[in-house]
């Protein structure tokens, strides 16, 4: 499932640094095209900018670099060539100190390229461009996170209403200007999310299209909202629906495509469910894909309680919890007899309720508990937790509800391992038989008791930690999110305690024996 995220900085049109009037920019050669944009302004005096170009930028330059016979040779034609294959946006030549005009060679080279060429007036400095470049961008950002923010906010409030599915995907088709429709799981029947029954106007005929769509092979329409596409888009968002359907490892969960100068794009939803958001629009726009993420976050839960109708078992299984039932008599109720917990930490950003259900939407389970700096889900044993991008895991061994505790503690270890080795997830390792299994479980427990007894739990942790991480202070350090100094204090103290060397491997063999048997 796509992270919804903050979009990025959208690129300035043209035209609208063209109207700065601070600037006096004026366009002299090159297309009049309105959609032309700019991702950023660079300054250079190289006859051939090419290799420092990305793609997209304002080219700035006062023509140090032209020689005096530039003008009877290919100089220009190949100096704009070069910024066009680069990817440049547009050209802008500033008069004085060296040119007082721009050079005609020069403006005849950017109309046969097809390069926007702009003439920057003596007054108006490169940098002062440049800086009305960000200034265009960071306006243009704060516009698209205010739209994002109103548009999550508005899909949050619809996923509340007595029609969640629908409201969601009016909601969205509004603030794309397009098109949203829910696919079902293969096979499928559009009456299955409350269709209005056949001769009732729109709803009946979509009905009967999704009765087409099954019997053609295609994903059936569950329901949609926004003005519908001709038949063209509609046959190619289907099939693009297709492709992000789950059908083994692999399966992307989100694609793009073009049909008739229509943008689609489809999203699976849920955990291998089958159901499948697709979006038709006649533009795209930065903020989107985003805002289309967090409708699929909300239509992944929804449709995860059409699907399964668990929310009332989870719903029964805590009120028995609070009641005073034992886990194990309560785990039947949520469909799994073995179970993994899954800690998460995002890599960037604070975690927020809505990446929290996207993550369990992604490991597919809705049984997520949002902490402060840590997202917990339950996932049945039997969906083999993934890498998702933008998050940190760690996976417990599998677990039977008795031993939940103990698997929580196996994920908090694990994710602080996979902090410290800096990998995507880490998952506990399972027990094989060893030597230490010879030793019946009292003795070693007793054991490890006599043995751990001077050190206090938060020493034991940083001990075992440190351990495990063949002694390295930098990683220990990570994984507890602690100073390094304070490592090394906290194993000094380990080592007076003791009364032991800790560079001594013996002694380590030893207390790391301990520490296993002693968490037991």
């Amino acid at each position: 499932m796509p992270d919804p995220a903050v979009p990025p900085t959208p690129p300035v049109a043209l035209s609208a640094l063209l109207a700065r009037e601070d600037l006096g920019l004026r366009q002299i050669a090159g297309p009049k095209d309105t959609n032309t944009v700019i991702h950023w302004a660079h300054t250079s005096e190289m006859a051939d900018p090419y290799p420092y170009l990305l793609g997209g930028e304002l080219l700035l330059s006062a023509g140090v670099h032209i020689p005096e016979a530039a003008g009877s040779g290919t100089y220009f034609d190949d100096y704009v060539s070069r910024i066009v294959a680069a990817g440049g946006a547009a050209l802008g030549f500033g008069l004085a100190p060296v040119h007082d005009t721009v050079p005609r060679a020069l403006v005849e080279a950017c109309d046969t390229y097809g390069l926007p060429l702009l003439e920057v007036p003596p007054q108006t400095t490169f940098s002062g461009v440049a800086r009305a470049v960000w200034q265009l961008m960071a306006q243009a950002r704060h516009a698209e996170l205010r739209r994002v923010t109103e548009a999550q906010q508005s899909l949050a409030a619809a996923a509340s209403r007595p029609d969640p599915v629908r409201a969601v995907l009016r909601q969205l088709a509004q603030r794309i200007g397009g098109w949203a429709v829910l696919y079902g799981p293969e096979g499928a029947e559009g009456a299955s999310a409350g269709r209005a029954p056949d001769g009732q106007g729109p709803e009946a005929a979509s009905a009967g299209r999704a009765a087409e769509a099954t019997a053609a092979g295609r994903a059936a329409e569950i329901a949609a909202a926004g003005r519908e596409p001709g038949d063209v888009v509609r046959g190619a968002l289907a099939e693009l629906a297709a492709v992000v359907r789950p059908s083994g490892p692999g399966t992307p969960t989100s694609a793009t495509d073009t049909a008739a100068g229509t943008h689609l794009a489809a999203y699976a939803l849920g955990a291998g469910q089958g159901f499948v958001l697709g979006v038709a629009a006649p533009h795209r726009d930065t903020g989107d894909h985003t805002i289309a993420s967090v409708a699929a976050v909300l239509l992944s839960l929804l449709t995860g309680e059409h699907q399964s109708g668990s929310g009332a078992a989870r719903s029964s299984a805590l009120v028995r919890l609070l009641l005073g039932a034992k886990p194990e008599a309560v785990a039947p109720l949520l469909g799994s007899s073995g179970w993994l917990v899954v800690h998460g930490s995002p890599d960037a950003q604070p975690c927020d309720p809505v990446a929290a259900a996207a993550l369990g939407a992604a490991l597919g389970s809705p049984l997520v508990d949002l902490a402060r700096d840590v997202v917990r889900v339950l996932v049945p044993a039997d969906r083999e937790p993934a890498p998702q991008p933008g998050w940190t895991l760690g996976v417990s061994a599998p677990a039977t509800a008795r031993d939940w505790p103990a698997a929580d503690t196996q994920a908090a270890r694990a994710l602080s391992r996979a902090r410290a080795t800096r990998a995507p997830l880490h998952r506990h390792g399972t027990h094989r038989p060893a030597l230490t299994d010879l030793l019946s479980p009292g003795e070693a427990e007793a054991h490890a008791r006599t043995l751990l007894a001077p050190l206090t739990p938060p020493l034991a942790e940083t001990l075992r930690t440190w351990l495990s991480l063949h002694g390295s202070w930098d990683r220990t350090a990570v994984a507890l999110a602690v100073h390094r100094n304070t490592v090394r204090q906290r194993i000094a103290r380990c080592a007076a305690l003791l009364g032991t060397d800790l560079d001594d491997p013996d002694v380590r063999m030893e207390l790391w024996f301990a520490l296993r048997h002693g968490e037991r």
